[in-house]
């Protein structure tokens, strides 16, 4: 009999599969002495477990898709940092040495101890990372015990890839499973804006998040059917049923197939709009992706990249080799983000400061670059000398106020001095536009656009300060509403600016690459898009499909009214007209 299960789902597609469940992190920690003569090899065995443990993250950080929020990358990082931290590296072959424990046991003293540390502390972000010490002790510790969670090859089920089943998993983790060929996943717990709910979007995974008592309920090996559009698990389906989503499967294929066909077709509605479609990229290789969708250039580059997972700073020729690659590779414009760092993302080649109340809303980004001119020089040193190959944007993240553009537009022109004076070639009329993610700047859009020479929207910022939610908590993600009134008019109001100012505005967030929301924001005026390269030809079909003058109408309409429940009855009609 078909056992039906109901969960939330997170990204789109079906997939058939043997379920393969994964434990919770709690591990049967073995505790011995050691005799004296084996505490040496102990210390030895540990700081293998710790390389090994490290050298799965770095290789995690570097297959972080372009469209992943930079949470994820900090998220990472974060774990990197303390694994190299001494509390872990040096304390733990410590207490191995000082009172002959098993390396699996003094990790598990010092895990403890830095939970009670962090449990102790008033911050409520500080009192969080105690979670982070838990990931990060499990991983080392599954090393140890030689209980990784590696998924089991392809076996009786023929060429089925394995569907993981689990409690909740790590972005770190999510990754790592992706490398091995998993099909889907399903978790007991989760959101849909979690980090490894978007990440899963990112690698267009399917994933159902929320399928309560899914390990209970589930047998390994048992044939597993994920339906990630209705967020449905299927166990022990009849043939009928087996037989309707292999059509699915072999429906979503032939899609595929006809959305690649239209690569080299403009993105023009059915009444002549011109619509730009760029890509969201993370590293430099990732450009390559891009061209081969048909993006018309790069909406977003993040450079922080460059900067984690190593002790030094990027130096100026090591940035200017990364940005080239990109430039040369892409023919369109390129929108290269100044350093996103501070606060709740950090690198080990910056400096730390001291750590902010509420990180969401402190020293991060432009604000830090400006408190560390420069470090902050250099980056724009290498952008400016860049610009030469290329049709290069510099985009600014974090602005707030009209102050901290004039401060950098200053910042710009002390380097195209500096470079005047040592002979370096840079187009001296390279953009440089304002990233509006906080309220403040898409509110004073008119004046800011009178000092920028474009915009680009990073709705998922924008989003959660104008709600005054953290989009990826999973205990209020259901006041995560793209279709607020006061978000939509915040957007709006920087497209007018922009449009005004005759300055380009495209839109960067996650909302970009979401198809349910392509009527509306072209019936905003929005007419440049920056999303994952794999979302390019769905919206490029959905763009082809309509006719922008009858949305822009249909949303000032529903944008004028009053009614709430009508508001949102309008707006799914929208939604589902295309």
């Amino acid at each position: 009999m078909t056992l039906w299960l109901a969960g939330i789902g997170v990204s789109r597609g079906v997939a058939i599969g043997p379920a393969h469940r994964v434990h919770p992190a709690d591990l049967d920690i073995p505790e011995f002495t050691l005799e004296p003569d084996a505490v040496e090899a102990e210390v030895a065995r540990f700081e293998q477990a710790l390389a090994q443990a490290r050298g799965q993250l770095t290789d995690v950080s570097r297959q972080i898709p372009g469209n992943a929020p930079d949470e994820i990358a900090a998220f990472i990082e974060t774990h990197l940092l303390m694994m190299q931290d001494s509390s872990l590296a040096d304390r733990v072959p410590a207490l191995i040495r000082e009172q002959r424990l098993n390396a699996e046991w003094a990790l598990k003293r010092q895990q403890d101890h830095l939970i009670s540390v962090f449990e102790q502390m008033d911050d409520d972000y500080l009192r969080a990372r105690r979670d982070d010490v838990r990931h990060v002790a499990a991983r080392i510790q599954r090393i140890l015990l030689k209980e990784e969670r590696v998924i089991a090859p392809r076996g009786q089920k023929g060429r089925l890839r394995p569907i993981i089943v689990a409690d909740d998993i790590t972005p770190a983790d999510i990754i790592l499973m992706h490398q091995q060929g998993v099909a889907a996943f399903v978790t007991e717990h989760g959101g849909p804006l979690s980090h490894t709910a978007i990440l899963a979007r990112s690698l267009r995974v399917p994933m159902i998040v929320g399928l309560h008592g899914a390990r209970r309920l589930l047998a390994d090996e048992e044939t597993l059917i994920v339906d990630g559009d209705a967020g449905h698990a299927l166990a022990d389906a009849s043939q009928s049923a087996l037989a309707f989503y292999r059509h699915r499967q072999r429906r979503d294929r032939r899609y595929r197939r006809m959305l690649s066909q239209l690569r080299d077709e403009p993105a023009i509605s059915a009444d002549g709009v011109r619509v730009r479609l760029l890509a969201n990229v993370e590293l430099p290789d990732d450009s390559a992706e891009a061209v081969s969708v048909g993006a018309e250039g790069i909406g977003l580059y993040r450079t922080e990249f460059l900067y984690m997972n190593r002790g030094d700073m990027p130096g100026e020729d090591e940035q200017l080799s990364a940005y080239r690659r990109v430039l040369q590779t892409v023919a369109g414009p390129v929108t290269i983000r100044t350093l996103d760092l501070g606060a709740d993302k950090t690198a080990a080649s910056v400096r730390q400061q001291a750590q902010a109340t509420n990180p969401a809303l402190g020293l991060r980004a432009i604000r830090f670059c400006l408190k560390e001119p420069d470090m902050f020089r250099v980056q724009l040193r290498a952008l400016l000398r860049a610009s030469v190959d290329g049709d290069l944007r510099i985009m600014i993240p974090m602005i707030s106020n009209v102050q901290e553009l004039q401060q950098t537009r200053r910042l710009l022109e002390q380097a195209k001095s500096e470079l005047r004076s040592e002979g370096h070639a840079f187009n001296n009329a390279v953009a440089l536009g304002a990233m509006i993610e906080v309220p403040a700047a898409a509110l004073a859009a008119p004046q800011l656009a009178r000092h920028a020479d474009f915009f680009s929207l990073g709705t998922n910022d924008l989003i959660q300060y104008t709600l005054a939610m953290d989009r990826v908590d999973d205990e209020i993600s259901y006041l995560y509403d793209p279709l607020h009134p006061a978000v939509l008019r915040l957007i709006q109001t920087t497209i007018d600016a922009g449009r005004a100012a005759g300055i380009p505005v495209s839109l960067c967030g996650e909302m970009g690459s979401d198809q349910r929301y392509a009527a509306l924001l072209l019936g905003l005026g929005l007419t440049e898009f920056s999303m994952h390269p794999a979302n390019i030809p769905e919206i490029k079909r959905l763009v082809m499909q309509s006719r922008v003058g009858e949305l822009r109408r249909r949303v000032a309409d529903i944008l004028a009214g009053d009614d709430p429940a009508t508001y949102r009855a309008q707006l799914a009609e929208l939604q589902a007209s295309h």
